[in-house]
């Protein structure tokens, strides 16, 4: 088993790095002193274009893909004519005939190192950025629509694997299949590239190895080559994985033959490659279809100059680019991919490349139309992630509202999580029922009510600061004011190019009427043109009277911005970075003295406030004992006058000769 698996790392086009090995010679063979072990691949481009000076792609100690393109390719070439026929009404055709595409490893690290596994996102200066629906079905040409490509995974495949396939999986419990069983088994057991062998020469050789083992006529023998060569084209390319064997999850979908069309194998394309882009950035390369992010990057980041146009009018547009190999090292191309997209200008970004392509001839893109520019929730068996497309609503020629930005800190489980298979069986269609009933629903369509993007580059760059930045030669912007800055002052650049096509339009139509009433003896013979050119003029000076103070004004507007701009970007660099940091340090540590000092403030606030309260209440409880006072006093004083009244009364009764009972009585009468 060891002995194939070294054989099959070079024959699939994907296996670039191979270990040392010993090998025996064999009776008669001659000692090859300065042959090397294994001859490089050439990339199946060269078949196709025939430039012998066109560059090549990464070393091989660089490259981690384990895509079989050259297999998978020598495989449907030697398919019979009605086999390719069912392939092309499945909708696989577009994408099985597409040209090899070498790995920039570079550049997938780098996008790999900014994705948000939170917003499954880009983070990259001017906002979020995303692969999309549209992408995956005019880069590749697989259907994004149709049913979602989920069901049940099981505890083992064995006999599913047996009865469909006529294989065995790895192991009792196991979903995957040994790729060089699967390849043999559609006759491409050799495929290791021999000394001296040519990509032409390559494929030459498997295509009538792989016609000579496959089945010429219908039945059930052309059904299990036909689903064979699904899953080697399913398990490598479409949802390929970093190790060697063939996942069989999807197997139970083949079955019945005529339902595979009924699928949206690109969209589960793009969940696959959603999840492994969340993986620990350590790893080199990515596991799915990489070339679609090579080719989206390709297609709206020219400006990095990473992929060469070589097929004008080609589609899928897969076929429309190339790589050129960079001799520097593979940290070097990353960290010169990251410098770049630090300081890439707002205006080199292309939201909308796919503008004025001819889609009367792509019928997958007619099909996918309708799940396009939707935040909706992709699956693939176990993994079930958002495209939240309202984050890059620029992509549809709208302005970018400010709208809440994912996060994990929410009581509910969050977007974006990917349910993890277990052990067991389990029905997927049932544990995400709702997130698979927004897929047949179709999403939520995007929509945007922001006149500017302003209010969102200012809530970015308060968001995510200098998060976005990963070069070393970009200055330091811990809020993101330079970024924010930096995106208003592009948005203002696009109102006015804005206003100024509105203005270019209007002058159109203004000469176009000029041209319909002939000048000015036409217009005075018929009125209506007369008026409808007025109006026109009219429309016109006021939409050139409106650009030109819009112009002014945010002219004037942009260059307050930039020089705040120049002046905050002259301090940071002059000033060194670690004298930068300790000033932070010392700021955050005054920031907590002053937020201790607050509090203390505030507990003694409090203990102020207690006590005024406990003041008044005392103040209070002293009025009423004064009050009190007052009325025991008054008591005092009437008491005392009356004892001054029985005392005169007792000396007049004494002069007079009157009783002191009978004076007593009399008082007490009187009062």
């Amino acid at each position: 088993m060891e002995g194939e698996h070294r054989e099959g790392q070079g024959g699939d086009g994907g296996g670039w790095r191979r270990k040392k090995s010993i090998r025996r010679r064999q009776p008669g063979e001659r000692t090859l002193t300065a042959a090397p072990e294994v001859p490089p691949i050439v990339p199946m481009e060269e078949e196709f274009v025939g430039d012998e000076d066109e560059p090549v792609g990464p070393k091989k100690s660089e490259l981690r893909s384990r895509l079989g393109w050259a297999v998978v390719r020598a495989i449907y070439q030697g398919l019979p004519d009605f086999q390719r026929t069912r392939l092309e009404e499945m909708g696989f055709s577009p994408f099985l005939r597409l040209d090899e595409l070498t790995p920039d490893v570079a550049l997938i690290q780098a996008l790999k190192e900014r994705w948000d596994p939170e917003c499954h996102t880009f983070l990259l200066p001017w906002g979020h950025m995303i692969p999309t629906l549209e992408d995956v079905v005019r880069i590749t040409g697989l259907m994004v629509d149709g049913q979602a490509v989920t069901g049940v995974t099981y505890t083992s495949y064995q006999e599913m694997v047996e009865r469909l396939l006529g294989l065995e999986v790895m192991r009792e419990r196991s979903s995957l299949v040994p790729r060089m069983r699967l390849q043999a088994s559609l006759g491409v057991a050799d495929a290791r590239h021999q000394t001296g062998e040519g990509q032409a020469e390559y494929m030459a050789r498997l295509t009538p190895d792989a016609r000579a083992a496959l089945e010429e006529e219908e039945g059930a023998a052309a059904d299990r080559d036909l689903r064979r060569f699904l899953i080697l084209v399913i398990g490598k390319l479409i949802l390929g994985t970093r190790g060697d064997p063939v996942s069989c999850w999807c197997l139970p979908l083949l079955e019945d033959l005529t339902q595979v069309e009924s699928y949206a194998w690109g969209a589960a394309l793009l969940a696959h490659l959603f999840d492994s882009l969340g993986t620990s950035s350590r790893e080199t390369g990515v596991a799915g279809f990489f070339p679609l992010l090579q080719v989206w990057a390709y297609c709206h980041l020219p400006s990095l100059g990473r992929g060469v146009p070589r097929r004008a009018g080609a589609v899928p547009l897969l076929q429309c680019w190339r790589f050129c190999r960079d001799e520097r090292s593979l940290r070097r191309q990353v960290m010169l991919i990251h410098d770049a997209l630090d300081t890439v200008p707002f205006g080199h970004v292309r939201w909308t490349p796919y503008v004025g392509e001819d889609d009367a001839t792509q019928l997958w893109v007619e099909r996918g139309r309708p799940y396009f520019g939707r935040d909706i929730w992709l699956h693939c068996f176990n993994t079930v992630v958002p495209l939240h497309h309202r984050l890059v609503a620029r992509t549809l020629r709208l302005h970018q509202a400010v709208v809440e930005f994912p996060t994990r800190q929410r009581s509910w489980e969050r977007p974006g999580r990917s349910f993890r298979g277990i052990q067991q069986v389990t029905d997927w269609t049932v544990r995400v029922r709702e997130q698979l009933d927004d897929w047949e629903r179709r999403g939520k369509e995007v929509v945007s009510e922001a006149a500017s993007d302003e209010d969102y580059f200012r809530a970015y760059a308060r968001r995510y600061g200098a998060q976005v930045y990963k070069g070393t030669r970009r200055p330091l912007d811990p809020e993101g004011r330079i970024s924010s800055l930096e995106g208003i002052l592009h948005s203002t650049i696009q109102q006015w190019d804005d206003l100024q096509a509105v203005v270019d339009q209007l002058r159109a139509e203004l000469d176009r009427a000029q041209q319909m009433v002939g000048g000015a003896s036409s217009s005075r013979e018929d009125p209506s043109c007369s008026v409808l050119e007025g109006q026109l003029a009219l429309a016109a000076a006021r939409a050139e009277d409106a650009l030109a103070q819009l112009r002014e004004r945010e002219l004037r507007t942009a260059l307050a911005r930039t020089t705040t701009l120049e002046a905050e970007m002259a301090e940071l660099c002059l000033r060194p970075e670690a004298a930068e940091v300790a000033r932070w340090r010392q700021e955050a540590e005054a920031a907590v003295r002053w937020q201790q000092e607050a509090t203390r403030w505030r507990q003694e606030a409090e203990e102020a406030t207690r006590l005024r309260d406990e003041a008044g209440d005392l103040r209070t409880q002293l009025g009423e004992e004064r009050h009190r006072g007052d009325m025991l006093r008054s008591e005092m004083r009437g008491l005392e006058r009356a004892l001054a009244l029985v005392g005169r009364s007792r000396s007049v009764t004494s002069r007079s000769g009157i009783p002191s009972g009978s004076a007593g009585h009399y008082l007490t009468g009187s009062s």
